[in-house]
């Protein structure tokens, strides 16, 4: 990180899906001309872009973002590979300027506690083996990961699959790669983790809604045509369940329902993360209700509070 980051904690504002981040994020930025670190697993695909929340062409005008439409909808991008890509950012602009904001737990431990730099797997044959799980069910996968790589098994396809390439092609499970890996000294950090409570639920489907009108279907439409069904970017929530809509397979008021009941599910794994991740109640977690009406200025201490500078 820069040389201007001494005594200066990394700052995140964090929760669950639809909890109201990167509004808030959007308003501390503009009064202090800060830029925004964006830490979420989504929004790193162009072209994806109504389904993920991305913010508009004119929030990214005013206030510059970055890990935002770096990926091609076919990559695959890893933990440690966008807290690579985040310390640069932070490096050059300094962490004095600098937000985070996000709620992909998994990346914002690998940026404050680094993780273990990944086996390297040949390309050929992790391809091939790609091209096989690939046509797999969820309960397939899991059950060679029971056999593979025990502790892994209950976690979803994404890591599932990686489970698999790394046990067949490593000759040892996942799980073992990170036992060895060596603790690394954890960032100094404080975080601002926004929920607003039961009434996320509704916020969660007002903001649904609110996609669809804004044209999400479309988007899907478009995407259909071009990226394959399975590339990665599908994975984000909701869109692979609009993909039979889009081909006239599936009614929207089906794939609506489906789609809440997984967002709400995803803020609740989201919460249990954030409630049990985080370092303890050391007067470095902030918790904050962000329809309170003292919510910016309660914001604004938190922004303040620790710098030394």
């Amino acid at each position: 990180m820069s040389d201007d980051s001494a005594a200066v904690d990394l700052r995140i504002i964090c929760g669950p899906t639809g909890a109201g981040k990167s509004a808030v994020a959007l308003r501390l930025a503009r009064r202090h001309g800060l830029q925004i670190l964006s830490a979420d697993s989504r929004q790193i695909y162009r072209h994806f872009d109504v389904g993920t929340a991305k913010p508009s062409v004119a929030e990214r005008r005013d206030v510059p973002h970055h890990g935002i439409d770096v990926a091609e909808p076919t990559e695959r991008w890893s933990a440690a590979r966008w807290a690579t890509d985040a310390e640069d950012v932070l490096h050059r602009i300094g962490v004095r300027r600098v937000i985070v904001v996000g709620g992909t737990g998994l990346w914002l431990r690998a940026l404050t506690t680094p993780l273990f730099r990944e086996p390297a797997l040949d390309p050929p044959r992790r391809a091939a083996l790609q091209r096989q799980l690939g046509t797999l069910s969820r309960d397939a996968l899991r059950r060679w990961v029971a056999q593979l790589d025990p502790a892994r098994a209950h976690l979803g396809r994404t890591q599932l699959l990686r489970a698999i390439e790394v046990a067949l092609l490593t000759g040892r499970p996942l799980s073992a790669w990170h036992a060895d890996a060596a603790a690394a000294a954890p960032a100094s950090a404080r975080w601002l983790v926004l929920d607003p409570g039961e009434a996320l639920a509704t916020q969660l489907e007002e903001r649904l809604d609110a996609m669809l009108v804004a044209g999400w279907l479309d988007e899907v439409r478009a995407l259909a045509t071009t990226v394959p069904d399975t590339a990665p970017a599908w994975q984000g929530c909701g869109y692979a369940a609009l993909v039979p809509v889009a081909r006239g397979t599936r009614a929207l008021n089906d794939a609506r329902s489906a789609i809440l009941i997984a967002t709400r599910q995803y803020a609740k794994r989201q919460r249990t993360w954030f409630r049990h991740q985080l370092p303890p109640l050391d007067g470095r977690v902030t918790r904050l209700d962000p329809r309170e009406r003292t919510c910016d200025e309660r914001v604004e201490q938190w922004w303040l509070q620790g710098d030394s500078a």
